[in-house]
C-alpha cells in the first residue's frame, strides 16, 4: 500500500502528521511549485546581500550587532561562525524523536519560502528525516525567544560538518558520518545560517510530545478512575450527560461520558444501587471536571500547536525585495503559556489519582478492606503503594511554577524579554512522566478493590481490562515486593493496550 504523502511547505500539518512523517508512514516531498517559491526567495536574499542598504541578518551582524555591515564576501564566514557561536547547548540529549519533530517542523516552516534558504540545504534535511539520522541535541540552553537558538544550532552543525549524530543509536562526529555516507558538509549561503536557528522548533517539539502523551494519559486516567469507581461502589450518576449539559465545557462532557459507557451495566454497581451512601467523595464525584479541565487546557494547546507548526517563525521575513521585516515571530511566548497551563493541568490528573488511590485504602467501600488485603495484622498491603503516589504529587506540584512568568535580559539587552517556553516544555514532560507512573499505581489497586466484589464481576469493558491487567500482575494476598508490578503497570498505560481493550479511542491527534 503506497504511503500518504505529506507537501512540506504546501499542505497544512497536523500533529498526526509529524507523527507520520517521524515514523515513516508518511512520506514528505516538495512539489515544484514550492521548489520555485523557495529558488526565487533564495535569489532575492542573494540580491540583497549585496545592496548597500543594511538589511538586518542578511548584510549585517545579529542580535546586538544588527547595525554592523557585513561585506558580500563575509557572509558564508558569517553563517558559519553564528552556528558554532550560538551552539553552546548542556545538559543530557534529548529524545531523538523529539529531534525528529524539529527537523519535520523546520523543513515544513523553510519551505514556505519567506526564509531564503536554498533547496540545496532543505533537500539534506529531508535526507536527515528519511535516513533517520538525527544530529545530538542537548536539553539545556535556550530561553525561548529569538527562536530556540542554541538547540536549533546543535541540530544543525551537521549540515556543515560539525557536531554529532546518532547512528545505531550511538553519538559519532559528524565528519565521520559525512564520509560514511559520501557527503560533503554545505557552504551556507546569505541568511541561511540565521534563518536555520531562528524559530520555536525546540518548543513545539515538545509541545507536540506533550499532546500525544498527555491525551493518550488523560484517557487512562478516565478509565482507571471508571475501575476506581466500580470497586469502591461509587454512583454512576454523577456521570450522566444531562447533568453535563447544564454546565457543558467539552472536555467535562467527554471524560464524563468515558466513564459513564465504560461502568454502565456494572453489576457490581447494580448491587448498591439502593444503598443509603449519599453522594460519593470529590474524587470520584468530580472526576469529570477535574479530568475534563485538564482535557480543555490540552485542547487549547492543540489549537495554538495547529497555528505555530503552520507558521513563519523565522526572522526577518523575506517578502520581497524591497519588503524585509525583522519582527519577532521567533518569541515563543504564545506556546509557552499553554504549556505551563498544561503542565498544571497533568499535575492535577496525578492529584486526584493520588486521593482515588487513598480512599481505596481506608476500608470504607462495601467488601473492600482496610489497605487493600484482608490480613493486615503483619501486612502492610497496599499502604506504601500510596506513599510513591504522594511523593510524585508533590513532586509534580513542585513543577507547576510557570516557566513562562520569569525573564532574564539576554543579547546585551536587545533581546529583553524572553519565554522560557524551552524550560516549560521540558517541564511539562517530567510531570506527564510522574503522572503516569501515579496512574498505574491506582490501576493496581483499583483492579485489587474489584476484585473483592467478586464472584460479581465488572461491566463488560472493564473486565476485559482487569483480566488483561491480571495476565501481569496478580492479585495480592500478604506483602509482597511491588517495584516490578508497578513496572507493568506503566508498560500497560505506555503501550496504549489498554485504551483499545476498553473501546476508548485516542481523539487528540
Amino acid at each position: 500500500m503506497p504511503k500518504r504523502i505529506f507537501r512540506y511547505g504546501k499542505d497544512k500539518l497536523s500533529l498526526g502528521d509529524v507523527l507520520g512523517l517521524s515514523d515513516g508512514s508518511i512520506q514528505g516531498l516538495l512539489e515544484a511549485d514550492v521548489i520555485d517559491k523557495i529558488d526565487r526567495c533564495a535569489e532575492l536574499v542573494q540580491d540583497i546581500a549585496q545592496q548597500d542598504a543594511a538589511v538586518y541578518g542578511i548584510n549585517t551582524g545579529f542580535g546586538p550587532l544588527c547595525t554592523v555591515k557585513v561585506t558580500p564576501q563575509e557572509t558564508h564566514q558569517l553563517q558559519v561562525n553564528l552556528l558554532m557561536s550560538h551552539a553552546v547547548g548542556v545538559g543530557l540529549p534529548i529524545d531523538p524523536k523529539l529531534v525528529k519533530y524539529m527537523m519535520i517542523l523546520k523543513v515544513h516552516n523553510l519551505s514556505m519560502g519567506y526564509s531564503g534558504i536554498r533547496l540545496e540545504t532543505l533537500s539534506r534535511m529531508l535526507w536527515h528525516i528519511e535516513q533517520d539520522v538525527m544530529p545530538v541535541v542537548p536539553s539545556q540552553g535556550s530561553v525561548g525567544a529569538s527562536g530556540d537558538l542554541a538547540p536549533l544550532s546543535h541540530l544543525f552543525l551537521p549540515l556543515i560538518g560539525m557536531g554529532e549524530v546518532l547512528v545505531d543509536g550511538k553519538a559519532i562526529p559528524s565528519s565521520g558520518f559525512l564520509e560514511q555516507y559520501d557527503l560533503k558538509p554545505l557552504s551556507l549561503g546569505a541568511k541561511e545560517g540565521l534563518a536555520l536557528i531562528n524559530g520555536t522548533q525546540f518548543i513545539a517539539a515538545h509541545g507536540i510530545d506533550i499532546c500525544h502523551r498527555l491525551g493518550r494519559l488523560i484517557d487512562h486516567a478516565d478509565l482507571i478512575g471508571a475501575m476506581m469507581v466500580e470497586g469502591l461502589s461509587g454512583s454512576i450518576r454523577p456521570f450522566d450527560k444531562r447533568l453535563h449539559e447544564l454546565r457543558p465545557y467539552a472536555g467535562t462532557i467527554k471524560s464524563a461520558a468515558n466513564v459513564y459507557h465504560l461502568i454502565e451495566g456494572s453489576p457490581i454497581l447494580d448491587s448498591h444501587k439502593d444503598c443509603d451512601r449519599v453522594q460519593d467523595p470529590y474524587s470520584l464525584r468530580c472526576l469529570p471536571q477535574v479530568h475534563g479541565a485538564a482535557r480543555n487546557a490540552l485542547n487549547h494547546l492543540i489549537q495554538l500547536l495547529d497555528i505555530e507548526m503552520n507558521a513563519v517563525t523565522d526572522n526577518p521575513v523575506v517578502f520581497s525585495k524591497d519588503l524585509v521585516i525583522s519582527g519577532g515571530n521567533f518569541h515563543g511566548q504564545p506556546l509557552a503559556m499553554a504549556i505551563d497551563y498544561v503542565c498544571l493541568a497533568a499535575s492535577e490528573i496525578s492529584n486526584i489519582s493520588d486521593r482515588r488511590i487513598y480512599l481505596s485504602l481506608e476500608g470504607k467501600a462495601p467488601g473492600v478492606p482496610k489497605l487493600l488485603v484482608s490480613d493486615t495484622g503483619i501486612n502492610s498491603g497496599f499502604m506504601i503503594l500510596q506513599y510513591t503516589t504522594a511523593a510524585l504529587a508533590s513532586e509534580n506540584k513542585g513543577q507547576c511554577f510557570p516557566s513562562s512568568a520569569d525573564s532574564i535580559p539576554t543579547s546585551l539587552g536587545q533581546e529583553d524579554h524572553v519565554s522560557m517556553g524551552s524550560i516549560g516544555g521540558r517541564k511539562a514532560l517530567r510531570v506527564i512522566e510522574n503522572t503516569e507512573k501515579v496512574l498505574a499505581i491506582e490501576l493496581i489497586c483499583a483492579t485489587q478493590a474489584l476484585d473483592f466484589h467478586l464472584p460479581l464481576r465488572s461491566s463488560k469493558r472493564i473486565s476485559k481490562v482487569h483480566d488483561r491487567v491480571r495476565t501481569e500482575i496478580p492479585f495480592v494476598e500478604y506483602d509482597t515486593v511491588f517495584y516490578p508490578y508497578i513496572q507493568s503497570a506503566i508498560q500497560l498505560i505506555s503501550s496504549g493496550e489498554l485504551l483499545e481493550i476498553s473501546g476508548l479511542k485516542e481523539d487528540v491527534i
